[in-house]
């Protein structure tokens, strides 16, 4: 009988969120059959054919509206009232730890697991994973102590530290993830020793399609890929300021902001004021495999950002042969080795942005093809999907066979 695990996101599928569909469906390969839970997304704008079929086998929290979740709490409290009023306590007390969120929001996520049990127990789950530890942990937690099955989570940055009640989170957890060495250190320094045996970290992983494909040569086009969400912790406007140093000093180049989110009218405003519109191009959110064309067809990978876990597009520029200049953050370091698959600067600094462009525009393109080839042989050995889902599997069985 294959195991029964059920995966609950914040919001999924999601354009950010294509490691989490990796892992799920590498999980699956491996024989394990998957509930996918998210409390929304199911009216989300996707790009992506595989993110759609996901969408269609993901049940959604919040889908139904507030009675038939108001409902969950009714028939939780008069059926389990004792285990009932455990979660209510901890929910409580949670909110009470660091000030983060305000009770109800605590409560709301008590009436969440209350939803989720049900489903929970129709599914026969015997594990439940959630991803970042936040919202969606917190809901595992609860439904745990509710009388669901025993939980894990992947913690990815340290934002994730700022949310409520972290320390109950691995407490109560039978195994946390991190997905770096980094990760793992900023739990260390959040709970008490006696929890850090419990965390593991498994990295996220790309599927072998990455890293079967045909090499194609580092262009001669002057042109570099930024992507991700156009949001403020990503520092584009530190890159378009950097863009417009190059510019003024007659350098010739080209950048791709593959993305939306919140500040794109900013950074648009930003690029005309300095008329940059012929050499800065936004394309919103576009598929996985547009985003791979457009790699292919870019000198280098940039990531100027403020805050990182281990940015998932780092591993598929590698996987594509091509250099990365990211900022020193978080767990980026572990992966992107400067002077042998890349160039690293400090966050924040407009100057030392131009600058690793200005290194890479100037390096010979065999060069820049040494350093593609060595990325892709490092993120080969340290993100392969199925390597990794193997170790998360593993986990997942330990903690069945300890029940």
């Amino acid at each position: 009988m294959s195991s029964r695990i059920a995966y609950i996101i914040n919001q999924y599928p999601k354009v950010s969120h294509t490691f989490i569909r990796r892992e799920i469906l590498a999980l699956e390969h491996q024989g394990f059959e998957i509930l996918r839970i998210a409390h929304r997304g199911w009216d989300a704008e996707l790009a992506d054919d595989e993110d759609k079929q996901e969408r269609i086998k993901t049940r959604y929290i919040l889908q139904d509206g507030f009675l038939a979740v108001l409902w969950a709490v009714v028939r939780t409290a008069l059926t389990t009232p004792g285990r009932f009023l455990s979660a209510f306590a901890l929910a409580a007390k949670l909110s009470g730890k660091r000030g983060e969120r305000a009770l109800p929001y605590h409560l709301a996520y008590l009436a969440e697991a209350c939803r989720i049990l049900p489903w929970l127990k129709s599914f026969g789950a015997t594990h439940l994973h959630a991803h970042f530890g936040t919202n969606s942990t917190e809901v595992a937690l609860l439904a745990h102590v509710l009388g669901g099955p025993p939980y894990s989570f992947t913690f990815h940055s340290e934002q994730e530290s700022l949310f409520d009640g972290i320390g109950e989170k691995v407490s109560h957890a039978a195994f946390v993830v991190a997905i770096s060495s980094f990760s793992r250190g900023q739990i260390y320094n959040l709970v008490n020793p006696a929890h850090w045996p419990k965390v593991k970290v498994v990295h996220c992983g790309l599927e072998p399609a990455f890293f079967s494909c045909t090499p194609v040569p580092v262009p001669i086009e002057p042109l570099f890929i930024c992507v991700g969400r156009l949001s403020a912790k990503k520092a584009h406007t530190l890159l378009i300021e950097a863009a417009h140093e190059l510019a003024y000093k007659g350098i010739e180049f080209k950048l791709v902001l593959a993305g939306d989110g919140e500040i794109r009218a900013e950074l648009e405003e930003l690029i005309a004021r300095y008329g940059l519109t012929k050499q800065i191009r936004i394309t919103g959110w576009i598929s996985s495999e547009q985003v791979r064309e457009e790699m292919l067809a870019a000198r280098a990978l940039v990531l100027p950002s403020f805050s990182e876990g281990l940015p998932v597009v780092i591993m598929e520029a590698m996987s594509l042969r091509r250099p990365v200049l990211a900022t020193y953050v978080a767990g980026i370091p572990e992966l992107v080795l400067s002077g042998e698959n890349g160039w690293l600067f400090p966050a924040g600094s407009v100057d030392s942005i131009a600058n690793a462009i200005e290194e890479c525009l100037s390096a010979p393109l065999d060069e820049l093809q040494r350093m593609g080839d060595a990325g892709y042989l490092r993120v080969m050995e340290r993100h392969s999907i199925d390597t990794e889902a193997a170790k998360l599997a593993a986990l997942f069985r330990a903690s069945d066979a300890s029940r």
